[in-house]
């Protein structure tokens, strides 16, 4: 008999070596065959190509708890065993071995976690009945010791399994030896060496209690053949107790069989009358039906015929045209008193027209020739009205201003401001403002002309009025102009500095406060007036607004207020972006264009008497131009950033010429002491603070850096033109610029940036001249401590005093040439600082940073020499220090 698989150590081997990192150990391996397929009728297997597969029972250990596991593995392209899949035997359900196969070497293994349970498991097939047995017994003792349950077996005994595993558990004999030396033959079941067999299906008291069972029949337990075919026998005669009971029943089997035939014939009578009655519920339904049908008929023909004279009635009266309307459209007046009439005859006009509209009308009388008619009669009535309106609305602007112009009362005149009052103009205007509305309505490309019409006759009144307001204004304020050379050097230039030139910016603000409040009035009264579709506007004025603006409105009306009720009031709520706001703008340019030449003016006058006053104007109208936030007050907002353009051109305009006046200093002869525009400057600057107001703060900032820039550039160029006297004048303008502007740096960053670096060159300059004037008069003293630092890098302190021109003799020489009159020396060097210093008021501090910077020098020549000579004795540091403190 060939060996089995399950003996296979290679086997083993080649399983532990697929499933190596698992810890896993493998129980069994056994080579099977896989196969897919049912048992037909015939009783032989039909099934797919049998694939070679292995299966392998591996055990995993965890602590005291245990882990089994039923693993496939197949052959790759190589012949190495690799793992195909793997069942945890937990879920193993049931055993059956197919029936059907003749061989009984055929099984499947049921498990409970499958996804699919319809698809039906693969089965494996073994050599023999061995070893099946052998695969099952190991199953099962590993689910009894493991997991503490078998499954459900089926196909097979189990009592003959336990039968089987008895008869062919192999004994073993192994030998040992004994204390004295002698072998000694030790008989051990299979079952105590591999775990494969290691327990038994059943224990012992169960086999017992078979083995009491089956001993009450005659044959032994060892007789299986001889009992199955005994239970074979008996199953015979149950099956034939069985029949013969059936036969013993015939009697009442025929009386129950004529009783269905009775009741069968009445069932058949029920139905062929039940038949008849059907065909004649049949003709008497299709005979009610058919007088449904026609009295339905009937009756929708008469609805329909209720229904058509109704919608014809509306439609005749949707087409007909009211005399009265047709009067008021046609030939009507206009007049104030007549208005009522006009605006209701619109409303009509209007809805007539969308009435005959598709999606107000059925599209079916869309296309009826008396719809067309009528609709051409309406087109013709809404010409003719527009035509009529629009005419008599730009002969009406035109008059109401020509009436306004040559009456000279409306403006101002000599000695007397007029503030422009339009209040009159708009309720006038007022009166048409729902005629313009439904005109929009009616036909939107007629507001194009009538609004070109408006424009040109308002932008005449609004040009006249500006033009008077601004002469008026100029004329009756009187002040005296400013210098506009500040930073001159001729001394008399600012002796009219601080005439006060207030009126000037009162003035321009004067202008602002009257003018801008009212475009901004005239342009939202504009955009409602003419029907712009534009998003809710600010309140007139904004943020730049005092109280006598409020005076404006004293009539009592709001200008945003015309009086009427919007058509297209929901969309002006919801300020949604206007489609149109693009016209609106190219008006109010129409509208208001021209009048910012008379604001120019003003500012260009301003100018002339004081620039300064640039700084008030600019922080002005800053202030109104961040109030301005409307749409409609879109040309008012440009208008004020031209004139903040205009107010800093004309201060750049004075910055530039002031910074000329600067630089006209560097051509002049050899200058000493103070230069003029340092001083000057301070008084500029303290003057230019004064007048910031708003926003000017970055204008001023900038004004600041070009000067001190220029001021710097030209200071330093006038000093290299006498490289002799150069930090003196440095030193001493650099001063000055500190004391004249200490108090403005306080307070202003810019000017604080320039008051620093002003103040290290001071201190740039301080040290070049001080460090001039000590080696003018200590020069071979400090000479002689050069030669030795230099030396210093290369040689060591002892070697230097063998160096030429170093020795001691040179030393002492030098010493007595330079210190043996030393207080003449000290006083030499303060009357030369005193020399050339125009700033007496500097002499004291630069006296003490010179006697610091003669002490230090000395101090490290003493120390020089003290390493290189220290055998000489040199004058120290205390006693020099006492000598200049004498001085």
């Amino acid at each position: 008999m060939a060996k089995s698989s399950a003996d296979d150590e290679e086997l083993r081997r080649a399983c532990e070596a697929a499933i190596e990192g698992t810890k896993q150990s493998i129980v069994m391996s056994i080579r099977v065959a896989k196969s897919r397929g049912v048992w037909g009728k015939s009783g032989k297997l039909g099934r797919q190509m049998a694939k070679p597969r292995v299966l392998a029972l591996s055990v995993k250990s965890k602590g005291q708890r245990k882990k089994a596991f039923l693993r496939v593995m197949k052959y790759s392209s190589g012949g190495v065993l690799e793992p195909a899949k793997m069942y945890k035997l937990k879920h193993l359900s049931k055993v059956e071995v197919i029936t059907n196969d003749p061989s009984g070497c055929t099984f499947t293994l049921g498990f409970d976690n499958l996804r699919s349970q319809s698809v039906a498991p693969p089965q494996w097939t073994m050599r023999n009945t061995d070893d099946r047995n052998r695969l099952l017994v190991c199953i099962l003792n590993i689910c009894k010791d493991v997991l503490g349950r078998l499954p459900k077996v089926v196909g097979i005994d189990i009592v003959e399994m336990a039968l089987w595993a008895k008869d062919n558990t192999p004994v073993v004999t192994t030998q040992r030896s004994t204390e004295d030396g002698g072998p000694v033959a030790e008989t051990v079941t299979e079952s105590d060496l591999k775990v494969t067999v290691e327990k038994e299906l059943v224990s012992q008291a169960e086999e017992e209690d078979m083995e009491a069972l089956l001993g009450t029949y005659v044959m032994g337990i060892g007789e299986a053949e001889a009992f199955s075919e005994r239970l074979k026998r008996e199953l015979q005669a149950l099956e034939a107790a069985n029949v013969h009971a059936i036969l013993e029943s015939e009697p009442l089997v025929d009386e129950v069989l004529n009783g269905l035939e009775a009741a069968t014939n009445i069932v058949d009578d029920m139905d062929e009358w039940l038949g008849i009655f059907n065909v004649k519920l049949r003709h008497m339904r299709e005979d009610i039906e058919s007088i449904e049908t026609r009295n339905n008929k009937l009756e929708m023909q008469s609805v329909n015929n209720k229904a058509l004279i109704e919608e014809l009635d509306k439609v005749i009266e949707r087409l007909r045209v009211p005399s009265e309307y047709a009067a008021s459209l046609t030939g009507g007046s206009f007049d104030e008193a007549d208005m009522l009439q006009n605006i209701e005859a619109c409303e009509w006009l209007a809805k007539a027209l969308r009435g005959l509209e598709v999606p107000n009308l059925d599209p079916i009388y869309a296309n009826m020739r008396a719809v067309k008619e009528k609709r051409a009669e309406l087109e013709k009535l809404k010409a003719t009205f527009v035509r009529r309106a629009s005419d008599f609305l730009r002969n009406y602007f035109a008059s109401l201003v020509d009436f306004m112009v040559s009456d000279k009362s409306y403006f101002s005149q000599r000695g007397q401001l007029k503030r422009p009052d339009h209040a009159d103009l708009r309720y006038k205007c007022r009166t048409y403002a729902r005629l313009l509305q439904h005109l929009k309505g009616l036909d939107k490309n007629c507001l194009g002309p009538l609004r070109k019409a408006y424009c040109s006759s308002l932008n005449l009144l609004l040009r006249r009025e500006a033009r008077e307001f601004a002469n008026e204004l100029r004329a009756s304020t009187k002040v005296s102009r400013n210098p506009t050379v500040w930073l001159e050097g001729s001394t008399g230039s600012s002796q009219n500095a601080n005439t006060d030139t207030s009126a000037v910016s009162d003035a321009y603000a004067k202008m602002l406060t009257i003018f801008i409040p009212l475009l901004v009035d005239e342009s939202s009264f504009f955009a409602h007036f003419m029907c712009f579709e534009v998003p809710a506007l600010a309140p007139p004025g904004g943020a730049g607004n005092d109280k006598k603006s409020q005076s404006n409105n004293d009539d009592g009306n709001d200008d945003d207020d015309l009086g009427i009720m919007d058509i297209d009031e929901t969309d002006k709520k919801t300020g949604k972006n206007s489609p149109d706001l693009t016209a609106l703008n190219e008006s109010l340019q129409d509208l208001l264009d021209g009048i910012q030449e008379d604001f120019y003016a003003v500012v260009d006058w301003a100018y002339k008497i004081d620039p300064l006053r640039c700084i008030s104007m600019h922080g002005i109208t800053e202030r109104y131009l961040s109030g301005q936030k409307a749409d409609a007050a879109g040309f008012v907002r440009l208008l004020l950033g031209d004139l903040e353009s205009r107010v800093s051109m004309q201060f750049s305009r004075f910055v530039d010429e002031a910074c000329h006046q600067i630089e006209r200093n560097e051509r002049n002869v050899r200058q000493m002491g103070v230069l003029p525009y340092i001083p000057r400057f301070a008084a500029l600057a303290t003057r230019m603070e004064q007048y910031i107001q708003g926003q000017s703060r970055d204008l001023v900032d900038q004004a600041y850096t070009k000067f001190v820039s220029i001021m710097f550039v030209t200071l330093e160029k006038i000093a290299q033109q006498d490289p002799k006297y150069a930090d003196i004048l440095l030193l001493e303008n650099y001063a000055a610029f500190q004391n004249s502007l200490y108090d403005l740096a306080n307070v202003v960053p810019t000017l604080a940036k320039f008051y620093h670096q002003a103040s290290e060159a001071y201190e740039q300059a301080c040290t070049r001249h001080i460090s001039m004037i000590i080696y003018y008069q200590f020069e071979r003293l400090f000479q002689f401590a050069k030669k030795i630092e230099d030396l210093m890098y290369t040689i060591t302190p002892e070697e230097i005093p063998f160096q030429l021109g170093l020795s001691k003799m040179e030393l002492r020489k030098m010493l007595k040439s330079s210190l043996s009159g030393v207080d003449k020396s000290i006083a030499a060097m303060y009357k030369k600082l005193q020399k050339n210093l125009a700033s007496e008021e500097l002499l004291p501090s630069l006296w003490d940073k010179c006697k610091k910077e003669f002490l230090d020098k000395y101090e490290s020549f003493v120390q020089l020499v003290a390493k290189v000579y220290p055998s000489e004795n040199v004058p120290g540091v205390t006693e020099m220090r006492g000598l200049l403190a004498s001085m």
